[in-house]
């Protein structure tokens, strides 16, 4: 280990060339031959990056890829002695952090750096109100308390755009959105004046436009105040939005690094080509034919009722909706968090109750009982956004794909259960033998895998596909869209596709619906609808698309 040297001398460890931390020259953050391993196992290898003042530098990769570990490295916020680094060295402003003991990180922690993490709600203390937890970071960094301290944050909250700033003071993180509560997480990240801002996946299953409106906050924040920021991402097009220089990660080594300019038009090794190649590209082939509408709905409405006074108030979440998804063909819902996209999804399979028509291969359903939508059930399946937290963490592979068979033919012999779950794991692309292993020990897009089994082996007609892309990798997200697009070619598969990935939704769907408030402003075919969208949500949908980096088009 390496110890922290003394303002102005050369650090331990440290190459002589390295310029002293007053010369101006010097990078804000020096990171040279890093290694980080849990335990006996490394997981980043031999890593060089440099970030000077005032630079946006993006690290990008895979899930695994060392990318957050390395951010955690700079702030010493590994578990040890678990972890450790076995070799390298960390300067800060010219101070070494490897080493350093926890008044000197105190000192370094939201003062000179700062970090946003990956999901806010919980990241934030969901006990305390979003005042507390402001005011905490400014009594920790800045020694404000009181009224001071008060109208401080107010401030803070008003600089990241927190809109009635005051009246959100008492409010808890489950109160907020996604996006509010990431910009409560970006007001304590800047609190003490840091002079880097670390973002980890800050807008990891954020809306379209609310990813452009926290990616625009950073940005001006950043120009404002003076700060570094290094961005950890697998989301290609944010780096083009964002980032000046990028450092590519694989398997804990750092594969390629330039201008972002030069490495996405000349990328040089192949697992960066293999990376921009994975971004979704293209419309998804069209049906040539006149399918009848296998699912419609007709004036469709959801209200739920709200606490407090009067007793009698709703919210309504989906109001007279009317939409037809034909047979073998894709139907893409888009919208906001809160457009009543879900909503939607679940009251025209049932789940929830509803006002209005609901017509399943040319039969009314909405009328029916718990028992007569029984048989039904088995061509209706929903694959969720969550795959880690829809498949039960007490059953086997096995037993989560086997679900539906012991409801809809109980007397099917273990044999062929098996040889059925064996079956349909191999047309996801997963391995018949891991038929004994539990959700825990795989990848996100292994599980999302196992969840499409699950809802695939009862040879469904109807597929509701919620988000299943959602805080994936391109690579993965490339291979589940392929897989979804394969299963439907094979089995002549129905889906609605609920996203706010755009260039997901047009690899995968031939027909658009976009919601706003629970009602549909714009309906049509995929193709008429991106090339010239006629209601202005929409036109703002694909304009965020387009700050952020990507064409949807």
């Amino acid at each position: 280990m390496t110890k922290r040297h003394t303002p102005g001398a050369p650090s331990v460890g440290a190459p002589a060339f390295w310029p002293a931390s007053e010369n101006n020259t010097a990078p804000f953050l020096q990171i040279s031959n890093l290694a980080v391993a849990f335990d006996d196992v490394q997981v980043v290898h031999g890593l060089d990056l440099r970030l000077d003042r005032g630079e946006s530098v993006a690290l990008v990769g895979e899930s695994g890829s060392g990318k957050s570990v390395t951010a955690l490295s700079v702030l010493q916020l590994l578990s040890y002695p678990r972890a450790s680094h076995p070799t390298g060295s960390i300067l800060v402003d010219g101070d070494e952090v490897i080493g350093a003991d926890e008044p000197q990180m105190r000192a370094i922690r939201g003062s000179r750096i700062s970090m946003v993490f990956q999901e806010p709600m919980t990241s934030l203390n969901p006990l305390h109100t979003i005042r507390k937890q402001v005011e905490e970071v400014l009594a920790l960094h800045g020694g404000l308390r009181g009224p001071e301290a008060f109208e401080r944050t107010v401030e803070l909250l008003e600089l990241v755009g927190l809109q009635e700033a005051r009246e959100r003071l008492d409010s808890y993180p489950h109160q907020l959105s996604g996006g509010q509560r990431q910009r409560v997480m970006i007001a304590m990240a800047i609190a003490g004046d840091p002079d880097l801002l670390i973002a980890d996946e800050p807008t990891t299953a954020l809306d379209v436009t609310v990813q452009a409106q926290i990616l625009a906050l950073i940005k001006e924040l950043q120009e404002r105040l003076g700060m570094a920021l290094l961005l950890i991402t697998h989301d290609l097009g944010i780096v083009r939005a964002m980032a000046d220089r990028v450092y590519v990660m694989e398997q804990g080594r750092v594969v390629e690094e330039g201008a972002t300019a030069d490495v996405f038009q000349r990328p040089r090794h192949p697992y960066t080509r293999k990376l921009i190649d994975a971004e979704p590209r293209g419309a998804c082939p069209i049906p040539e034919d006149d399918a009848p509408a296998l699912v419609e709905a007709k004036d469709l409405t959801v209200e739920f009722p709200l606490r407090g006074w009067p007793r009698k108030k709703t919210l309504v979440a989906v109001d007279d909706v009317s939409l037809r998804v034909r047979q073998g063909h894709s139907l893409g819902v888009v919208g906001e968090s809160g457009s009543g996209k879900t909503t939607l999804a679940m009251a025209i399979v049932r789940l929830l109750r509803s006002r209005g028509e609901i017509v399943f291969d040319g039969g009314a359903i909405d009328s029916l009982g718990f028992r007569q939508l029984r048989p039904l059930r088995r061509s209706m399946q929903i694959v969720f956004q969550d795959p880690y937290g829809s498949l039960s963490p007490r059953l086997t592979v096995e037993e989560i794909v086997a679900e539906g068979l012991g409801i809809h033919e109980p007397g099917l012999p273990a044999g062929e259960r098996r040889r059925r779950v064996a079956e349909i794991l191999g047309e996801v692309g997963l391995e018949p033998g891991i038929q004994s292993r539990y959700p825990h020990e795989f990848s996100g897009g292994q599980r999302q895998r196992i969840a499409v089994a699950r809802a695939m082996i009862l040879r469904p007609r109807f597929v509701v596909l919620d988000e299943p892309t959602s805080s994936l990798d391109m690579t993965v997200q490339a291979q589940i869209v392929e897989l979804l697009l394969d299963l439907q070619r094979r089995h002549g598969l129905t889906y609605l596709f609920i996203s706010h990935d755009l260039k997901v939704v047009r690899a995968l769907c031939d027909d658009i619906a976009v919601m706003k408030d629970g009602r549909i402003v714009e309906h049509g075919p995929a193709d008429e609808l991106f090339e010239a969208p006629r209601d202005p949500y929409t036109r703002a949908l694909m304009n965020a698309a387009l700050d952020l980096g990507s064409d949807p088009t």
